[in-house]
């Protein structure tokens, strides 16, 4: 596949927002594994958050449709669960997209020593909206199961936070 292929299906798959967090494309949030050609034509592979995600489904079909439209109606979209998807591969930008939106980005890294590390001690995350790490979890769980509910001590707000996986 030439650089310039790739590029401009990686491009095209760039516009396509994740679902449930609209500001984030699926390349900021990390979920496009590969694009590739092979003697059967060009396959963009996608590994959800976590293997039960339910916009999984949604996903690959926007993907399928943007394709289409960008005039490759012969590209695959394939799943691929393993590896699993880890919150480490949040780009720069989606992290500050995450931010800006009131998610506030996973503190540490998904690593399995960083996570030790932070069983061990706890996390700090800080508000999205006034930067305060005096904040404290609410729930475990959110709008969806990849974040946990926190609120804000300083400025007491709710929000989201995307949990390291």
């Amino acid at each position: 596949m030439s650089a310039d292929l790739r590029a401009s299906i990686f491009e095209v798959v760039a516009s396509v927002p994740d679902p449930e967090i609209p500001v984030l494309s699926l390349v900021d949030l990390g979920i496009v594994r590969e694009v590739h050609q092979d003697d059967t034509g060009i396959e963009v592979t996608l590994t959800p958050t976590y293997s039960g995600c339910p916009a999984t489904e949604a996903i690959a079909r926007d993907v399928r449709e943007a394709l289409d439209r960008a005039g490759h109606p012969q590209a695959r979209v394939a799943i691929r669960l393993s590896p699993a998807w880890s919150s480490d591969w949040i780009t720069e930008e989606g992290r500050r997209k995450l931010k800006a939106y009131g998610i506030a980005p996973p503190a540490c890294s998904a690593t399995p020593r960083e996570q030790v590390v932070s069983l061990r001690r706890k996390v700090s995350v800080a508000c999205p909206r006034c930067d305060s790490t005096e904040t404290e979890q609410l729930s475990h769980f959110a709008s969806t199961p990849c974040k946990a509910l926190y609120r804000c001590l300083a400025c007491r707000e709710p929000f989201d936070y995307f949990k390291p996986f």
